[in-house]
């Protein structure tokens, strides 16, 4: 049976949101003595995951498309 795989788009803000509360509840499972590596595994995906480079493209106002 396949796995499905979606793909979420954030920015540094999101990501930034879904680190800290993936290290609080990893943090909580510590105080509670339960086991964390599910929650590392998912930490860890977040941390390295790579980042998509945007094609660079620039509206011209009006008066720049002159200049071209």
């Amino acid at each position: 049976m396949r796995e499905n795989i979606k793909v979420l788009e954030l920015d540094k803000y999101e990501i930034g949101i879904i680190i800290n509360a993936l290290n609080e509840f990893r943090n909580r499972l510590l105080r509670e003595k339960e086991d964390t590596e599910p929650v590392d595994e998912v930490l860890l995906k977040a941390i390295d995951a790579p980042e998509k480079k945007r094609p660079f493209s620039r509206c011209l106002k009006k008066d720049e498309r002159r200049y071209l």
